[in-house]
């Protein structure tokens, strides 16, 4: 299914959307570190398929979003972010959507304005110590030395996001050489490097705290990958226990992309959650 193509203005610049169909529900897809859009091929068009619009969204400053160099790429940022784009696209009230970071990012507008959003979905989504993740962490601790490097043209971005996504995966056929060139292509280029490591430094725990999260009003799923190594084992359960309203559902022999190892369960996961609050 062919996708509309959207430039949505958000303030600092503007983010790149795609749309898939129209009426029904709005879905909004949000992706995490080191992804972009593309991480929902496999799942926006079915969503669409079921009579809903589904908006596969590139974070700013991801993919093919605008990436201005002194914007600020953090959670709460993003949340607003987000929330403009959704008055630019005329969207009152969305499904969110988010893996990783992206879950976060919802979180944030959930918790900030209630009103936009009408359910929400948490794949695979740190939260309390686990923000950042491991991966995020790592980055951060080593962005001086990273940047150092980078400067002397010894790496570029792919030394540092290759492990990120190849350890993103429980199943190494998941994630081969050429899928991991197609999320690495928005960071080719001398600044590539570098802007990765931004997008990384900009990721603060402090912009999503336990109280946001006790405050969601909207019904919430969180469907969450058994074997992602980036969080703890027990965060998904402390976030059942944390959010109001709340169904959490556990994925054996899947880590943190859902999408990418799973999109058909995911998908139906997703429809089901849709259709059963819609009924109630």
């Amino acid at each position: 299914m062919q996708a509309d193509i959207l430039r949505v203005p958000v303030g600092p610049g503007a983010m790149h959307v795609e749309r898939y169909g129209h009426g029904g529900a709005a879905v909004i897809l949000l992706h995490g570190f080191g992804t972009c859009n593309f991480l929902w091929r496999g799942v926006a068009p079915e969503i669409t398929e079921s009579g809903n619009t589904a908006y596969a969204i590139d974070l700013f400053g991801h993919g093919q979003s605008d990436r201005p160099l002194d914007a600020d790429y953090g959670i709460a940022a993003q949340a607003d972010y987000l929330d403009a784009a959704m008055t630019a696209m005329r969207i009152n009230r969305a499904v969110i959507v988010g893996v990783d970071i992206g879950g976060a990012i919802a979180m944030r507008l959930a918790a900030n304005h209630p009103d936009r959003v009408e359910k929400l979905v948490l794949i695979n989504t740190p939260a309390f110590d686990d923000l950042p993740a491991k991966d995020i962490t790592r980055m951060q601790r080593r962005t001086a030395k990273f940047a150092f490097r980078l400067s002397r043209g010894v790496m570029g971005a792919a030394p540092l996001l290759e492990g990120v996504l190849r350890g993103s995966v429980a199943d190494p056929e998941k994630m081969p050489m050429k899928l991991v060139a197609r999320y690495l292509a928005p960071f080719v280029g001398p600044d590539g490097g570098n802007h990765l490591l931004a997008l990384a430094s900009a990721i603060r725990g402090t912009d999503l705290d336990e109280e946001d999260m006790r405050g969601i009003e909207a019904p919430s799923l969180i469907v969450w990958g058994e074997e992602d190594k980036w969080c703890e084992a027990k965060l998904p359960d402390r976030l059942a226990n944390t959010i109001p309203n709340v169904r959490l559902v556990k994925l054996p022999g899947v880590a943190r992309l859902v999408p990418e190892e799973s999109p058909e369960h995911l998908t139906d996961l997703i429809l089901d959650f849709i259709k059963k609050r819609a009924a109630a």
